[in-house]
């Protein structure tokens, strides 16, 4: 199996703190996407270029502790894509893509794995709008990979899909991560794009079980009152290779849970 992991870090430096490292040791994924790597190259730089024996590669934001995202792997890629051509959203460090393209292979020649943090709104109209604005642009990009190659997306999407997804639904539906707009935009990758929500097939019904993140106020993490915000977005032929899942809580690294997928392939 290939075990394929995603997480938000919510900080590098906080993340490996409270012992994201000694779990990767333990837990052992080939690969393992992350988001709010929060640091610069000299940040990484002879600390955290490689965990537990996965080597890191990354795409930083210009500001300085914002956002950024990295994949650390067992495999070295064929290739390594740095941002996906956004004149305003690739200085924000928000897509990664490693290639690892076999041409001897029949079964999956040209396979990526990417590493995205979508934007979130929630801290005002301004951002709302970028977020849209990222959403218009990066569906047309995820329709032009799809052309050449299969791929899993893992991420934070910063889009609870549907009612399933999230505690408070009923009270959300104003609210940037549930927003119309958000949703319908899912909706249109995962039908008229053809592209899979991983977890959703294997799991198609479980509600309290799935979530990924809980906000940091008013006890959200005790009284489990959480938000399905990462995901793993495959194509079709990627999706029917995931076997298992598993979102990890019994170890808190950052606000959002580590979620993994077994994969019946190797690299």
């Amino acid at each position: 199996m290939f075990k394929l992991t995603s997480l938000n870090l919510n900080g590098i430096r906080s993340a490996t703190s409270k012992g994201l490292e000694p779990w990767l040791a333990g837990y052992q994924p080939d690969c393992i996407c992350v988001q709010e790597v929060k640091a610069q190259a000299p940040d990484v730089r002879g600390k955290f270029d490689a965990l537990a024996g996965l080597n890191g590669y990354f795409h930083f934001a210009e500001k300085k502790g914002y956002s950024g995202v990295g994949v650390y792997t067992r495999h070295e890629p064929s290739d390594v894509i740095v941002g996906y051509g956004s004149s305003e959203f690739d200085a924000e460090g928000r897509y990664l893509e490693l290639r690892f393209d076999r041409p001897g292979r029949k079964d999956m020649p040209k396979l990526s794995i990417i590493s995205a943090y979508f934007p979130s709104g929630s801290s005002g109209p301004e951002r709302q709008l970028a977020k849209f604005r990222f959403l218009a642009e990066f569906y047309p990009h995820l329709l032009g990979l799809k052309e050449n190659r299969d791929y899993v997306l893992c991420g934070d999407i910063n889009i609870a899909h549907q009612e399933g997804d999230l505690k408070n639904h009923k009270s959300n539906k104003k609210n940037s991560g549930f927003l119309p707009e958000e949703r319908a935009w899912m909706t249109r990758l995962l039908s008229e794009a053809g592209k899979v929500d991983v977890y959703r097939q294997l799991q198609p019904t479980t509600t309290d079980d799935c979530y990924t993140w809980w906000s940091s106020r008013g006890q959200a993490y005790a009284k489990n009152v959480g938000w399905r915000l990462d995901y793993h977005l495959a194509t079709p032929a990627m999706a029917a290779l995931a076997r298992s899942e598993h979102i990890y809580k019994a170890q808190r690294f950052s606000d959002h849970a580590p979620i993994t997928v077994d994969y019946d392939f190797q690299i």
